[in-house]
Protein backbone atom coordinates (compact mmCIF):
# COMPACT_ATOMS: atom_id res chain seq x y z
CA UNK A 1 0.00 0.00 0.00
CA UNK A 2 1.65 3.04 -0.82
CA UNK A 3 0.60 6.99 -0.08
CA UNK A 4 1.81 9.89 -2.02
CA UNK A 5 1.33 13.83 -1.20
CA UNK A 6 0.55 16.07 -4.82
CA UNK A 7 2.36 19.33 -4.72
CA UNK A 8 1.14 20.58 -8.25
CA UNK A 9 3.31 18.16 -10.25
CA UNK A 10 5.67 17.06 -7.44
CA UNK A 11 4.65 13.77 -5.77
CA UNK A 12 5.94 12.74 -2.19
CA UNK A 13 5.58 9.45 -0.98
CA UNK A 14 4.37 9.41 3.02
CA UNK A 15 6.14 6.50 4.67
CA UNK A 16 3.45 4.30 6.56
CA UNK A 17 4.90 4.16 10.44
CA UNK A 18 3.15 1.21 13.14
CA UNK A 19 4.59 3.33 15.94
CA UNK A 20 1.54 2.73 18.79
CA UNK A 21 -0.85 1.99 16.28
CA UNK A 22 -2.22 -1.60 17.66
CA UNK A 23 -2.25 0.11 20.90
CA UNK A 24 -4.87 2.61 19.38
CA UNK A 25 -7.09 0.87 17.02
CA UNK A 26 -9.13 -0.84 19.47
CA UNK A 27 -10.65 2.53 20.71
CA UNK A 28 -10.82 3.71 17.09
CA UNK A 29 -12.55 0.91 16.04
CA UNK A 30 -15.15 0.97 19.08
CA UNK A 31 -15.37 4.42 18.38
CA UNK A 32 -16.26 3.88 14.92
CA UNK A 33 -16.71 0.73 13.95
CA UNK A 34 -17.86 1.22 10.54
CA UNK A 35 -13.86 1.58 10.13
CA UNK A 36 -14.12 -2.12 9.56
CA UNK A 37 -16.39 -1.93 6.18
CA UNK A 38 -20.07 -2.44 7.82
CA UNK A 39 -22.41 -0.84 10.35
CA UNK A 40 -22.00 -2.41 13.63
CA UNK A 41 -22.83 -1.95 17.04
CA UNK A 42 -20.48 -2.45 19.75
CA UNK A 43 -21.91 -5.16 22.40
CA UNK A 44 -18.86 -5.76 24.28
CA UNK A 45 -14.91 -4.70 24.91
CA UNK A 46 -12.40 -7.24 26.62
CA UNK A 47 -15.32 -9.79 27.25
CA UNK A 48 -13.93 -12.33 29.35
CA UNK A 49 -14.83 -15.69 28.00
CA UNK A 50 -15.63 -19.01 30.59
CA UNK A 51 -11.98 -19.89 30.09
CA UNK A 52 -10.26 -17.34 30.97
CA UNK A 53 -9.31 -15.22 28.18
CA UNK A 54 -10.78 -11.78 26.86
CA UNK A 55 -12.30 -10.93 23.71
CA UNK A 56 -11.02 -7.49 22.22
CA UNK A 57 -14.48 -6.37 20.49
CA UNK A 58 -17.45 -8.19 20.54
CA UNK A 59 -20.04 -6.58 17.82
CA UNK A 60 -23.48 -7.48 16.24
CA UNK A 61 -24.54 -6.63 12.43
CA UNK A 62 -28.03 -5.27 11.38
CA UNK A 63 -28.62 -9.38 10.68
CA UNK A 64 -27.92 -9.78 14.56
CA UNK A 65 -24.90 -12.08 13.26
CA UNK A 66 -22.17 -11.43 16.35
CA UNK A 67 -18.86 -10.26 15.07
CA UNK A 68 -15.81 -11.40 17.02
CA UNK A 69 -13.04 -8.60 16.62
CA UNK A 70 -9.69 -9.71 17.56
CA UNK A 71 -6.45 -6.95 17.48
CA UNK A 72 -3.11 -8.67 17.14
CA UNK A 73 -1.38 -6.48 19.41
CA UNK A 74 2.14 -8.41 20.06
CA UNK A 75 0.82 -11.86 19.55
CA UNK A 76 2.32 -13.85 16.55
CA UNK A 77 -0.04 -14.68 13.99
CA UNK A 78 -0.65 -17.94 14.10
CA UNK A 79 -1.76 -17.40 17.66
CA UNK A 80 -4.09 -14.74 16.93
CA UNK A 81 -5.93 -17.12 14.08
CA UNK A 82 -6.09 -19.60 16.64
CA UNK A 83 -7.33 -17.40 19.41
CA UNK A 84 -9.72 -15.68 17.39
CA UNK A 85 -11.75 -19.14 16.24
CA UNK A 86 -11.11 -20.50 19.85
CA UNK A 87 -12.97 -17.36 20.92
CA UNK A 88 -15.56 -17.88 18.09
CA UNK A 89 -16.12 -21.26 19.21
CA UNK A 90 -17.31 -20.02 22.94
CA UNK A 91 -19.45 -17.31 21.01
CA UNK A 92 -21.32 -19.78 19.03
CA UNK A 93 -22.75 -21.31 22.14
CA UNK A 94 -24.09 -18.22 23.79
CA UNK A 95 -27.80 -17.81 23.98
CA UNK A 96 -30.03 -14.91 23.74
CA UNK A 97 -29.39 -13.85 27.56
CA UNK A 98 -26.10 -14.36 27.48
CA UNK A 99 -25.56 -11.72 24.65
CA UNK A 100 -28.02 -9.68 26.73
CA UNK A 101 -26.06 -9.91 29.80
CA UNK A 102 -22.60 -8.82 27.98
CA UNK A 103 -24.44 -5.98 26.26
CA UNK A 104 -25.40 -4.32 29.62
CA UNK A 105 -22.51 -4.86 31.29
CA UNK A 106 -21.04 -2.91 28.70
CA UNK A 107 -23.80 -0.30 28.19
CA UNK A 108 -25.79 -0.34 31.59
CA UNK A 109 -29.01 0.70 31.60
CA UNK A 110 -29.50 0.89 27.96
CA UNK A 111 -31.26 -1.97 26.43
CA UNK A 112 -30.19 -4.00 23.30
CA UNK A 113 -33.05 -3.32 21.44
CA UNK A 114 -32.82 0.06 22.07
CA UNK A 115 -29.54 0.24 21.03
CA UNK A 116 -30.14 -1.70 17.80
CA UNK A 117 -33.14 0.55 16.54
CA UNK A 118 -30.34 3.60 17.40
CA UNK A 119 -27.61 2.39 15.46
CA UNK A 120 -29.40 0.26 12.75
CA UNK A 121 -33.06 2.37 12.47
CA UNK A 122 -34.98 -1.34 12.43
CA UNK A 123 -36.18 -3.83 15.32
CA UNK A 124 -33.22 -6.67 16.60
CA UNK A 125 -34.34 -10.15 15.01
CA UNK A 126 -35.63 -12.92 17.02
CA UNK A 127 -32.42 -14.99 16.44
CA UNK A 128 -29.23 -13.00 18.09
CA UNK A 129 -25.80 -14.84 17.52
CA UNK A 130 -27.47 -17.48 15.04
CA UNK A 131 -24.01 -17.38 13.03
CA UNK A 132 -20.63 -15.46 13.73
CA UNK A 133 -17.80 -13.48 11.58
CA UNK A 134 -14.64 -13.67 13.12
CA UNK A 135 -11.95 -10.18 11.90
CA UNK A 136 -8.56 -10.22 12.86
CA UNK A 137 -7.19 -6.65 12.75
CA UNK A 138 -3.39 -5.91 12.17
CA UNK A 139 -0.89 -3.89 10.50
CA UNK A 140 0.58 -7.36 8.65
CA UNK A 141 0.66 -10.78 9.16
CA UNK A 142 2.94 -13.28 7.96
CA UNK A 143 2.73 -15.31 4.70
CA UNK A 144 1.67 -18.71 6.53
CA UNK A 145 -1.53 -16.85 8.31
CA UNK A 146 -2.37 -15.65 4.96
CA UNK A 147 -2.35 -19.07 3.86
CA UNK A 148 -4.12 -20.48 6.79
CA UNK A 149 -7.29 -17.38 6.56
CA UNK A 150 -7.79 -18.07 2.86
CA UNK A 151 -7.70 -21.59 3.35
CA UNK A 152 -10.57 -21.41 5.60
CA UNK A 153 -12.18 -18.63 4.14
CA UNK A 154 -12.45 -19.92 0.72
CA UNK A 155 -11.84 -23.49 0.68
CA UNK A 156 -14.16 -24.31 3.93
CA UNK A 157 -16.70 -21.18 4.02
CA UNK A 158 -15.58 -19.97 7.33
CA UNK A 159 -15.89 -16.18 7.88
CA UNK A 160 -12.85 -15.39 8.87
CA UNK A 161 -10.54 -12.15 7.30
CA UNK A 162 -7.82 -10.05 7.78
CA UNK A 163 -8.18 -6.24 7.74
CA UNK A 164 -4.87 -4.26 7.71
CA UNK A 165 -4.46 -0.56 8.75
CA UNK A 166 -1.91 1.54 7.88
CA UNK A 167 -0.85 4.36 9.44
CA UNK A 168 0.75 7.28 7.23
CA UNK A 169 1.69 10.60 8.99
CA UNK A 170 2.49 13.86 7.18
CA UNK A 171 3.55 16.62 9.06
CA UNK A 172 0.99 17.01 11.50
CA UNK A 173 -1.54 14.95 9.95
CA UNK A 174 -2.26 11.27 10.56
CA UNK A 175 -3.80 8.75 8.45
CA UNK A 176 -5.43 5.23 8.61
CA UNK A 177 -5.48 3.35 5.54
CA UNK A 178 -7.30 0.19 5.20
CA UNK A 179 -7.29 -3.54 2.97
CA UNK A 180 -8.96 -6.84 3.58
CA UNK A 181 -6.78 -10.26 3.55
CA UNK A 182 -10.01 -11.41 1.64
CA UNK A 183 -11.99 -9.47 -1.15
CA UNK A 184 -15.36 -8.69 1.31
CA UNK A 185 -18.05 -9.83 -1.21
CA UNK A 186 -16.22 -13.33 -1.32
CA UNK A 187 -16.00 -13.34 2.76
CA UNK A 188 -19.49 -12.67 3.15
CA UNK A 189 -20.49 -16.40 3.15
CA UNK A 190 -22.64 -18.08 5.25
CA UNK A 191 -22.06 -19.52 8.52
CA UNK A 192 -23.35 -21.79 9.42
CA UNK A 193 -26.27 -23.66 10.51
CA UNK A 194 -28.67 -21.70 12.75
CA UNK A 195 -29.70 -22.46 16.44
CA UNK A 196 -32.77 -22.19 18.29
CA UNK A 197 -30.75 -21.15 21.35
CA UNK A 198 -30.10 -18.08 19.63
CA UNK A 199 -34.00 -17.01 20.00
CA UNK A 200 -35.43 -15.21 23.15
CA UNK A 201 -37.21 -18.66 24.78
CA UNK A 202 -41.14 -18.36 24.19
CA UNK A 203 -42.82 -18.63 27.35
CA UNK A 204 -46.09 -20.68 25.72
CA UNK A 205 -48.38 -17.69 26.59
CA UNK A 206 -47.88 -14.28 25.14
CA UNK A 207 -48.66 -13.66 21.58
CA UNK A 208 -48.26 -10.32 19.36
CA UNK A 209 -51.71 -9.36 17.59
CA UNK A 210 -51.01 -6.44 14.95
CA UNK A 211 -54.54 -4.36 14.92
CA UNK A 212 -54.09 -3.07 11.79
CA UNK A 213 -57.03 -0.13 10.94
CA UNK A 214 -58.33 1.04 7.70
CA UNK A 215 -60.36 3.99 6.15
CA UNK A 216 -64.02 2.70 6.27
CA UNK A 217 -62.89 -0.46 7.61
CA UNK A 218 -61.35 -2.08 10.85
CA UNK A 219 -61.36 0.76 13.94
CA UNK A 220 -59.41 -0.34 17.26
CA UNK A 221 -62.42 1.89 18.59
CA UNK A 222 -64.38 -1.31 18.16
CA UNK A 223 -61.89 -3.90 19.17
CA UNK A 224 -61.33 -1.43 22.44
CA UNK A 225 -65.09 -1.30 23.52
CA UNK A 226 -66.38 -4.97 22.70
CA UNK A 227 -63.35 -7.05 23.37
CA UNK A 228 -61.64 -8.39 20.14
CA UNK A 229 -59.02 -8.22 17.50
CA UNK A 230 -59.65 -8.97 13.94
CA UNK A 231 -58.05 -9.48 10.83
CA UNK A 232 -59.14 -10.54 6.65
CA UNK A 233 -59.37 -9.53 3.38
CA UNK A 234 -56.56 -12.09 2.43
CA UNK A 235 -55.02 -15.45 3.47
CA UNK A 236 -52.04 -14.01 4.94
CA UNK A 237 -54.00 -11.21 7.36
CA UNK A 238 -56.45 -14.50 8.20
CA UNK A 239 -54.02 -17.70 8.76
CA UNK A 240 -52.04 -16.35 11.93
CA UNK A 241 -55.00 -15.06 13.38
CA UNK A 242 -55.78 -18.60 13.70
CA UNK A 243 -52.69 -19.70 15.83
CA UNK A 244 -54.41 -17.48 18.93
CA UNK A 245 -56.26 -20.01 21.38
CA UNK A 246 -58.21 -19.65 24.47
CA UNK A 247 -56.51 -18.57 27.76
CA UNK A 248 -53.43 -17.04 25.47
CA UNK A 249 -52.25 -13.66 26.43
CA UNK A 250 -52.34 -10.86 23.47
CA UNK A 251 -50.42 -7.58 23.42
CA UNK A 252 -51.95 -5.74 20.85
CA UNK A 253 -50.35 -3.39 18.94
CA UNK A 254 -51.73 -0.69 16.03
CA UNK A 255 -49.02 -0.21 13.41
CA UNK A 256 -47.09 3.11 13.38
CA UNK A 257 -49.09 4.18 16.47
CA UNK A 258 -47.64 1.70 19.64
CA UNK A 259 -49.05 -1.03 22.00
CA UNK A 260 -52.98 -0.33 22.58
CA UNK A 261 -54.24 -3.53 24.99
CA UNK A 262 -53.36 -6.65 26.51
CA UNK A 263 -55.98 -9.30 27.52
CA UNK A 264 -56.67 -12.89 27.48
CA UNK A 265 -58.18 -14.55 24.47
CA UNK A 266 -61.72 -15.74 25.25
CA UNK A 267 -62.18 -18.42 21.94
CA UNK A 268 -61.04 -19.31 18.71
CA UNK A 269 -61.44 -17.34 15.51
CA UNK A 270 -64.22 -17.09 13.87
CA UNK A 271 -65.75 -15.13 10.68
CA UNK A 272 -67.11 -12.00 11.46
CA UNK A 273 -70.86 -12.61 10.74
CA UNK A 274 -70.38 -15.65 13.19
CA UNK A 275 -68.52 -13.92 16.16
CA UNK A 276 -69.75 -13.23 19.74
CA UNK A 277 -68.11 -11.21 22.06
CA UNK A 278 -68.27 -10.64 25.95
CA UNK A 279 -70.04 -6.81 26.10
CA UNK A 280 -71.17 -5.68 29.28
CA UNK A 281 -70.83 -9.43 30.58
CA UNK A 282 -73.12 -11.10 27.97
CA UNK A 283 -72.35 -12.78 24.90
CA UNK A 284 -73.40 -10.62 21.98
CA UNK A 285 -73.20 -11.23 18.32
CA UNK A 286 -70.52 -8.80 17.23
CA UNK A 287 -72.30 -7.83 13.70
CA UNK A 288 -75.34 -6.76 15.58
CA UNK A 289 -73.51 -4.18 17.82
CA UNK A 290 -73.28 -0.60 16.43
CA UNK A 291 -69.75 -0.90 15.15
CA UNK A 292 -67.53 2.30 12.97
CA UNK A 293 -65.57 0.07 11.12
CA UNK A 294 -67.06 -2.21 8.13
CA UNK A 295 -65.78 -5.78 9.03
CA UNK A 296 -68.65 -7.28 6.28
CA UNK A 297 -65.92 -8.78 3.65
CA UNK A 298 -66.95 -11.52 1.23
CA UNK A 299 -68.52 -14.05 3.99
CA UNK A 300 -68.85 -16.95 1.08
CA UNK A 301 -64.38 -17.19 1.21
CA UNK A 302 -62.70 -18.31 3.86
CA UNK A 303 -59.78 -16.75 3.03
CA UNK A 304 -61.30 -13.15 2.12
CA UNK A 305 -63.82 -13.14 4.96
CA UNK A 306 -63.15 -10.88 8.25
CA UNK A 307 -61.77 -13.45 11.11
CA UNK A 308 -62.57 -12.60 14.74
CA UNK A 309 -60.83 -13.35 18.20
CA UNK A 310 -62.89 -12.32 21.12
CA UNK A 311 -60.55 -11.16 23.87
CA UNK A 312 -61.02 -9.99 27.62
CA UNK A 313 -59.04 -7.09 28.07
CA UNK A 314 -56.86 -6.78 31.11
CA UNK A 315 -55.78 -3.26 30.11
CA UNK A 316 -56.66 -1.32 26.81
CA UNK A 317 -56.91 2.30 25.99
CA UNK A 318 -57.40 4.58 22.89
CA UNK A 319 -55.29 4.85 19.95
CA UNK A 320 -54.21 8.31 20.81
CA UNK A 321 -52.36 6.91 24.13
CA UNK A 322 -50.92 4.23 22.56
CA UNK A 323 -47.48 3.48 23.80
CA UNK A 324 -44.54 2.82 21.93
CA UNK A 325 -40.57 2.74 22.51
CA UNK A 326 -37.35 2.37 19.98
CA UNK A 327 -36.68 -1.57 20.09
CA UNK A 328 -39.95 -2.67 20.77
CA UNK A 329 -41.92 -5.84 18.73
CA UNK A 330 -43.63 -5.08 15.57
CA UNK A 331 -44.39 -7.80 12.58
CA UNK A 332 -45.92 -7.86 9.76
CA UNK A 333 -47.88 -10.99 10.67
CA UNK A 334 -51.46 -10.36 11.63
CA UNK A 335 -50.46 -12.47 14.77
CA UNK A 336 -47.07 -14.25 15.69
CA UNK A 337 -45.31 -15.85 19.42
CA UNK A 338 -44.46 -12.80 21.20
CA UNK A 339 -40.31 -13.81 22.35
CA UNK A 340 -39.31 -9.95 22.99
CA UNK A 341 -38.94 -9.92 26.96
CA UNK A 342 -38.31 -6.01 26.55
CA UNK A 343 -41.26 -5.54 24.67
CA UNK A 344 -43.27 -7.12 27.35
CA UNK A 345 -41.61 -5.41 30.28
CA UNK A 346 -42.05 -2.23 28.62
CA UNK A 347 -45.21 -2.62 27.84
CA UNK A 348 -46.48 -4.63 30.64
CA UNK A 349 -44.74 -1.63 32.78
CA UNK A 350 -46.70 1.37 31.25
CA UNK A 351 -49.94 -0.88 31.53
CA UNK A 352 -49.49 -1.13 35.54
CA UNK A 353 -49.97 -4.75 35.06
CA UNK A 354 -48.42 -7.35 37.66
CA UNK A 355 -46.97 -10.78 36.19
Amino acid sequence: MGLWRADGERLTRIIPTSVGLEAQLEGYIESDPSMLGETLLIIGRQVATAFGGFIDLLAIDESATVHVIELKRDRTPRDVTAQALDYGSWVSTLGRADIDTIFAAYRPGVALEEAFEERFGGILPEEVNATQVFTIVAASVDAATERIVRFLNEDFGIPINVVFFRHFRDGAQSYLARTWLVEQETAALAAGTRKTKSREPWNGQDWYASFGEAPGGRQWSDGLTYGFVSGGGDLWFSRTLKNLLPGARVFVCIPKVGYVGVGTVLAEATRFHAARVLHEGISRPLHELPLAGDYGRAEDEDNAAEWVVPIEWTHAVPRERGFWRPGMFANQNTAAKLRNQFTIDQVSAAFGLID
